[in-house]
């Protein structure tokens, strides 16, 4: 089996669109047009693939994004600097395999050289186990709790401290021209690269 993690390509957008509004009521239906907002916007959008076929994806922003979203917003009201996990799919015959892990290992380590904190939410309405259970053995803890305006179901919203930030921070972004290292893998997806010259002028 070959599994790559990596970022989206425009042309998926409708494949990945079909996925995310296959999954049923855990997973917030979307338009086109939303999804080409996260295309544009997301700092974070990336899609696995096993064997040439598209078996997830996952999305996720920064504290910085002109971003609407009840849940994301209850995080920046909050929080100075944070990634916000908005969405993870899994198709259906690649799950219970553990790419759910594989994708929260890959967005963990886009988060950990950026900021501090790592931050999603879980229905608890109705109420996923596995998805607590999962979260919960990742290193999550719950922050607070809200109902989400315009669905009208409670949610659990999670945050994990990321302690690698800490040196990271005193060892890059605050020194030099603070940013992180000419490396591939700490690269920002194309068109969203401004984060890190943000936070070397102290924003």
């Amino acid at each position: 089996m070959s599994l790559v993690i990596r970022d989206v390509l425009e042309h998926e957008l409708d494949s990945v669109l079909a996925l995310n509004n296959a999954v049923g009521p855990s997973i917030l239906a979307l338009d086109a047009a939303r999804m080409r907002w996260f295309f544009e916007n997301a700092s974070y959008f990336r899609v696995a693939e096993i064997d040439g076929r598209l078996a997830g994806f996952l999305i996720a922003m920064r504290e910085s994004a002109d971003y609407s979203s009840p849940n994301f917003l209850w995080f920046r009201e909050r929080y100075p600097e944070f990634v916000y996990i908005d969405r993870i799919v899994v198709a259906e015959p690649f799950r219970g395999h553990g790419l759910g892990r594989v994708f929260y290992c890959d967005v963990t380590s886009y988060a950990e050289v950026r900021v501090p904190l790592l931050t999603c939410e879980v229905f608890l309405e109705p109420r996923d186990d596995v998805a607590v259970l999962f979260h919960g053995t990742y290193g999550f803890n719950e922050v607070g709790q809200q109902l989400m305006p315009g669905v009208g179901r409670p949610v659990s919203l999670l945050a994990k401290t990321l302690c690698s930030y800490e040196f990271v921070r005193d060892t890059w972004l605050r020194a030099g021209n603070g940013r992180l290292p000419n490396l591939p893998w700490l690269a920002e997806r194309a068109g969203n690269d401004e984060a890190p010259a943000r936070r070397a002028s102290g924003a």
